[in-house]
């Protein structure tokens, strides 16, 4: 996770302000969009982690979705300089609340997926490394970490249809969906699997005997629990 932040330090190092006001991978969002929630979401898991902490739930947002698509359009129009430095502090304030985790902490709960707090670390990695590619500043799915990619596959997986089957040529590994006949089996190398499934360009299409299967989508997030520990 740290090497995630540190690539997205050095890949932001020497961006214009132009450059943030572009287009980025994502429609309808520029590049500051894309800073702004990578930021936010920061801020967010930084709540959550300073409240697991003190044996406490909370939402990321009290507002909900409404409040995160509110911050990032309020902050996307930040300038280059600005962005860097807001990402900075709550990179580093997320990280912080995380050395202070110990063994048993990364157990505690969390409202973000109903899950707990080690958790938001695999899903922070995920942000940092899939949003890279989203800012098209040349890192691509091909940059990815091999576990990431695996990781990635493992959480997305249920975007496929029952019997599917990913095949990963690089690394020989498999992943099926569901216990239905087997379906369509996707191939290609772990990283262009990952992406796929992501709703990223791959560097190299997977391929399949037929047609690639639709994707369903994202994963949802259940009901958020409000209760006190």
């Amino acid at each position: 996770m740290i090497e995630a932040h540190r690539t997205l330090e050095r890949l932001v190092a020497g961006l214009s302000d132009q450059q943030v006001a572009e287009a980025s991978a994502l429609p309808g969002w520029s590049r500051g969009h894309v800073l702004a929630h990578l930021t936010d979401n920061a801020r967010m898991f930084t709540r959550l982690a300073e409240h697991a902490l003190r044996g406490e739930l909370v939402a990321g947002y009290d507002g909900g979705v409404d409040e995160r698509n509110a911050i990032i359009e309020a902050t996307a129009g930040r300038s280059a300089a600005q962005h860097r430095a807001q990402l900075a502090a709550h990179t580093a304030g997320l990280e912080a609340s995380w050395a202070r985790a110990t063994g048993m902490d990364w157990s505690r709960p969390v409202t973000f997926r109903n899950a707990n707090l080690a958790a938001t670390v695999f899903a922070r990695w995920r942000e940092a490394w899939i949003h890279m590619v989203d800012l098209e500043l040349g890192v691509r799915p091909d940059d990815w970490p091999e576990d990431l990619s695996a990781h990635t596959i493992d959480f997305l997986l249920g975007r496929l249809p029952t019997g599917a089957r990913l095949r990963a040529e690089d690394v020989s590994r498999q992943w099926s969906v569901g216990d239905g006949p087997t379906g369509t089996v996707v191939t290609g190398g772990l990283r262009d699997l990952a992406a796929w499934l992501a709703g990223r360009r791959p560097v190299v299409s997977p391929v399949a005997a037929e047609e690639l299967p639709a994707l369903g989508p994202w994963p949802p997030h259940p009901p958020q629990r409000h209760d006190r520990l």
